[in-house]
């Protein structure tokens, strides 16, 4: 073989194991989404649907959000040629035919011509998005959430704080802690068991976040979470976990600890002035998730617009105020 030949390998073996890497870094990826929505703020909705298409073609998993949003965009803009691309992905990614039926603002991309194709081509992409997940460990892990539901429930019933504190030391903290062993396994078997591995994007972060808010005797002495931290990170590169989960699993640990007066990334708790705000802004910006700012502005998009954002609105209505 000659030296041009091994030269050429060589070169090819870097630029395929470059891109690889930049692949797996899915905080670049949340970095890129930040970025489209900054675009969609500004107005510059023609490029923020440019910019999504890129981020799509640079990795194989695609969070379904992302997605939905960029459709949206797409067909608010009547850019239909993308809407329908990324409708395709979408359903790849687990968007489901009831669901896209049920989304009003995606009625004129149904009125197109192309739009029989994507029924047509429905079943075969659903089975690829079918494909890619583990049903053993989707069965595991809701199986887990039921039994955490339900010792969970067993506090409601307790009068009084007193009771409920006992309650949950007592009862729910060893349940609590087994579950976070089972867990453990998984993840450092399969990953962390959320969207990428299950289709499901809450039960694994629930399981966590009712165990960061045992107590505040237990929690500030508890060392199980502090262990597993550091792989709940490692699993955000990897595109196991996405930001938002991350965020409130950590949110329910600082509140609890804080009667709900502190927070780290402004999903639970309060944000009293400016220096706290630069706290949690800069933690946001660590796990990929947008600022404070950005999230406000991109709610009063939503609201001139009509189009769905998808952000976060289960423990944050509206806008996040600054008290």
């Amino acid at each position: 073989m000659t030296k041009l030949s091994l030269t050429i390998i060589l070169i090819c073996y870097l630029l395929f194991s470059t891109k690889s890497t930049a692949q797996e870094n899915y905080l670049n990826y949340h970095l890129k989404v930040i970025e489209c929505e900054q675009l969609i703020v500004e107005g510059e909705y023609t490029s923020a649907i440019s910019l999504f298409d890129s981020l799509f073609k640079k990795f194989d998993f695609l969070f379904l959000r992302d997605i939905k949003v960029a459709t949206e965009l797409s067909v608010f803009e009547k850019d239909y040629k993308s809407a329908l691309k990324f409708t395709s992905l979408g359903i790849k990614a687990g968007w489901t035919l009831e669901s896209i039926n049920k989304n009003d603002n995606l009625q004129s991309l149904k009125e197109q011509g192309e739009w029989v194709q994507i029924i047509s081509a429905y079943d075969s992409l659903h089975k690829i998005y079918l494909s890619k997940l583990n049903f053993q460990i989707k069965e595991q892990v809701h199986e887990m959430i039921k039994k955490d539901q339900k010792k969970a429930f067993g506090a409601l019933l307790r009068i009084g704080q007193k009771s409920k504190r006992r309650y949950s030391e007592k009862k729910f903290a060893p349940h609590s802690e087994h579950q976070i062993g089972k867990l453990e396994q998984i993840i450092n078997k399969y990953g962390f068991p959320s969207e990428q591995l299950i289709g499901n994007n809450v039960w694994s972060s629930v399981i966590l976040s009712h165990h960061n808010s045992i107590s505040v005797n237990y929690n500030s002495k508890d060392t199980i979470y502090t262990q597993l931290k550091p792989k709940l990170l490692n699993a955000l590169t990897k595109g196991e976990i996405s930001p938002y989960e991350l965020a409130q699993i950590e949110d329910w640990r600082i509140a609890a600890l804080n009667n709900h007066e502190l927070t780290s990334y402004g999903f639970l708790g309060t944000i009293p002035d400016k220096i706290i705000l630069e706290s949690v802004n800069n933690n946001r910006a660590k796990i990929g998730l947008r600022s404070i700012d950005l999230r406000n502005n991109l709610i009063d998009v939503e609201n001139e617009t009509g189009i769905n954002l998808y952000l976060p609105k289960g423990w944050q209505k509206g806008k996040i105020k600054i008290e």
